[in-house]
């Protein structure tokens, strides 16, 4: 990994390597963030496609409340903000119901 343009060649190479060991470590958990959330997608897909199939709503407002409130908790445990968490978690909903949604559009259409 290269360097920030805002380093000098003044700056402590001890501060430059510690630099690059916390960006390779933010490096790694980005690209385990990315695998958990398609993992978690998968699994949403084929709630998706078993609601669809039993004709259930694609969304399910008390679940959705219980989890956000559940992330807050998690998150406040974690020493993380929970409006953040709370925010990050429902844009996954919103995006996993635009996927219910179309998995929903797509098994009606094969029901005539």
């Amino acid at each position: 990994m290269t360097t920030s343009n805002a380093a000098t060649s003044d700056t402590d190479p001890a501060v430059l390597g510690e630099l690059t060991r916390l960006r390779d470590s933010i490096d790694n958990i980005d690209a385990a963030v990315v695998h958990m959330l398609a993992e978690r997608f998968k699994c949403t897909q084929q709630v998706g496609r078993l609601k669809a199939e039993h004709r259930l709503p694609p969304a399910d407002p008390g679940r959705e409340a219980r989890q956000i409130a559940r992330l807050r908790a998690l998150a406040e445990d974690a020493k993380l903000d929970p409006a953040f968490a709370e925010k990050f978690l429902t844009f996954i909903i919103a995006e996993v119901i635009r996927h219910h949604e179309s998995i929903a559009d797509d098994t009606a259409g094969g029901r005539s």
